[in-house]
């Protein structure tokens, strides 16, 4: 591959999967977003699947998005300098050879890749435990093993949630407690579909743990303390933080949002049933306005703590992450999610500038001689 002089623009490429009957998978509003962002920045940038990625020659075929067709076509273009882990599903990437194509990336003597794979919730704690910064940042968290382990955190803290070590967007958590009016019956909320909780109700620890086996169907979780949230009209709500790699290489915040819960709903994601909100507006009536500032500037000092060390417990190279982070009832902050693969931010200026960085970092990147 040419090196790159001067102002030369890195060729980019957004990986993802290929599918059957829609070409590839993803989000295409997303990739349309990000291939007209590069094409104003005067980036070249096209869509590849790990298919069709072919390292050994010098192009490959890849997509490109027709505004005046309104479609996606093929066509050859150059072997990208800089590769962009878009690869929408946990299952694809854990495939045999999609795992091998981004290991051959994260080899190639001068291709770049960043993000390369999704996140572990178990890791990502152990990782940020590891540090004295981040340490006090996480709620007590273990993997969710047997009955005994369960009812010994469960009697500590009296509320834990449940967690898919590699979920997504609030699936699959579920909320645990011990009754407030009677210490004796376990309460488990599960976060069914439209909007709806199941409730569960006993006061035997056997049953209890036999109804969380057969919810988990075998995926490993992990068991949480219950932090006690800091509310807005009586619904929990948690800070969405946007880290980027900037232009520089450096770590820095692009953009806070704040979502939700709806009622009664044990997690603040939109597609269980969250709305988007200003963080301002969450924390003003719970903390006043000096705070609320006091509480921003602290929580984005805080995400780029975490995403530096969470990019140097992970070995790779990261150039974004989403996290989420709660404000609870003393002021406190608590960690709960990163994500690899962030899903776009409604505010339309975080959008704007997101989009940006990408291609901004991009430019760095290729810059930067492998080792």
């Amino acid at each position: 591959m040419s090196q790159l002089t001067g102002d030369q623009k890195p060729v980019v490429a957004v990986l993802t999967v290929a599918d059957e009957r829609s070409l590839f998978r993803g989000n295409r509003a997303n990739f349309r977003d990000i291939v007209k962002m590069g094409r104003e920045m005067d980036f070249p940038v096209y869509v590849v699947t790990t298919r069709d990625l072919k390292l050994t020659g010098n192009r490959v075929k890849g997509y490109f998005y027709s505004p005046e067709d309104k479609e996606w076509k093929r066509q050859w273009f150059p072997l990208p300098h800089v590769i962009y882990n878009r690869i929408p599903l946990r299952e694809d990437e854990i495939k045999v050879a999609v795992r091998k194509k981004i290991n051959e990336c994260i080899k190639h003597s001068s291709i770049h890749i960043f993000n390369p794979y999704f996140f572990n919730k178990w890791r990502l704690f152990d990782w940020l435990k590891k540090n004295r910064s981040t340490r006090p940042l996480v709620p007590n968290t273990k993997r969710m093993r047997s009955s005994a382990t369960l009812h010994a955190m469960l009697t500590q803290y009296r509320r834990l949630y449940l967690k898919p070590e590699s979920g997504k967007a609030g699936k699959g958590i579920m909320l645990l407690q011990l009754e407030s009016n009677d210490p004796e019956i376990y309460q488990l909320t599960i976060q069914g579909r439209r909007k709806k909780n199941v409730i569960y109700k006993t006061s035997k620890l056997p049953l209890i743990w036999k109804r969380i086996k057969m919810e988990t169907a075998g995926v490993p979780y992990i068991m949480q303390e219950g932090i006690e949230l800091s509310k807005y009209h009586d619904r929990h709500f948690d800070l969405r933080v946007l880290v980027q790699k900037s232009g520089k290489g450096v770590w820095t915040v692009t953009g806070v949002g704040a979502r939700l819960a709806g009622p009664k709903r044990i997690t603040t994601h939109v597609p269980q049933g969250g709305s988007v909100e200003d963080p301002e507006k969450m924390l003003i009536p719970a903390f006043g306005s000096e705070m609320t500032s006091i509480l921003i500037n602290r929580l984005k000092s805080n995400a780029l703590l975490i995403a530096r060390q969470i990019e140097k417990g992970s070995g790779y190279i990261l150039g974004e992450m989403s996290m989420d982070l709660g404000v609870d009832t003393e002021g406190d902050m608590w960690f709960f999610e990163a994500n690899a693969k962030p899903m776009k931010f409604d505010e339309p200026h975080i959008r704007k500038r997101s989009l940006e960085r990408i291609f901004q970092f991009s430019q760095y990147l290729s810059r930067q001689t492998k080792e």
